[in-house]
């Protein structure tokens, strides 16, 4: 196993497929055997509820930062070796919890799980940086639309200024014979290329499903590249699981007392969460539905790095 066990995916644009990247990567490991937890760290706009079917009313990381709850009460059972820790959508919760307070949580979850992933906060705020330093590497999110690519060189230059390491990038909503060398793109940000994701109509549809892509469409290629990218990091083969060995598509139960529903009763309730994060982190398409040049690519990575 990778001596690196906790992993912050970041972004500086949202709408780049974080969450999901979040989301696959530690349900591949899960259904390989591996004890995993997923953490919103997104404290100001939390939407991993939404993508795994949790119900938002139920006890958050919010809680625990404010000290009016443990880790235990706000993690929850998903499937078989996998358990997610949800932030609130309420305001009011927002500011009472405490972000200093992340560092026993990870602490803890470190010591519990094989892997532990922090779906981190797009832009600049202290929220979003603490996760950076905390985390044994980051993964950088982006697709190759020239604003994500330079908003990218920012998260690059913050995890440096927050004393963590950047373990490289992964490039979302490729496409095959597209002109664009996602290798190049990493070589300008100095950092490699762990992975490139097709686009995959079945990952908006996962989103809505409030099920993880590599178990809703687990022959799709988004999800086959989802598994690579997750035996790449964890150093192990991955195979596209049976139905028998997939993951619930329905249950998520508390741990340790079972305080979390099903979604099958919360899906109504998620549609309009869902929705929001179609658009704002994980299925939002360029203006034009198109990838960008690549000279449009260079020149961003270019005028990121004249601006500083």
């Amino acid at each position: 196993m990778s001596q690196e066990t906790v992993y912050a995916i970041a972004s500086g644009k949202g709408g780049v497929g974080k969450t999901t990247t979040t989301v696959n990567i530690g349900t591949a490991l899960a259904q390989a055997g591996k004890r995993v937890a997923v953490v919103d760290v997104d404290l100001g706009m939390a939407n991993l509820a939404g993508f795994v079917s949790l119900n938002p009313d139920s006890t958050t990381l919010h809680d625990v930062l404010a000290g009016d709850a443990e880790i235990e009460d706000a993690t929850y059972r998903l499937a078989d070796n996998i358990v997610a820790v949800p932030s609130g959508t309420g305001l009011d919760e927002y500011a009472e919890a405490s972000p200093e307070g992340l560092g026993d949580v990870v602490a803890e979850l470190r010591a519990a799980y094989d892997y532990v992933f922090l779906d981190v906060g797009a832009g600049i705020s202290h929220e979003t940086v603490l996760p950076l330093g905390l985390a044994d590497s980051v993964l950088v999110v982006s697709t190759p639309e020239p604003a994500a690519v330079q908003d990218s060189k920012k998260t690059i230059e913050l995890t440096a200024r927050a004393g963590g390491e950047v373990a490289g990038l992964v490039v979302t909503r490729t496409h095959p014979h597209s002109d664009i060398s996602y290798e190049e793109i990493a070589s300008r940000l100095e950092i490699p290329l762990l992975g490139t994701i097709p686009e995959d109509s079945a990952a908006r549809e996962s989103v809505y499903a409030g099920t993880p892509l590599v178990v809703y469409e687990p022959e799709g290629p988004a999800a086959i590249a989802y598994r690579t990218l997750a035996a790449d990091l964890a150093g192990i083969e991955l195979s596209a699981p049976s139905s028998d060995a997939a993951p619930d598509k329905t249950e998520a139960e508390s741990t340790p007392d079972s305080k979390a529903t099903a979604a099958t009763g919360a899906a109504e309730t998620e549609a309009s969460s869902a929705t929001d994060a179609v658009s704002s982190d994980d299925s939002s398409a360029d203006d034009d539905g198109r990838e960008a040049a690549p000279d449009d690519v260079s020149s961003a990575i270019t005028e990121a790095e004249s601006d500083n």
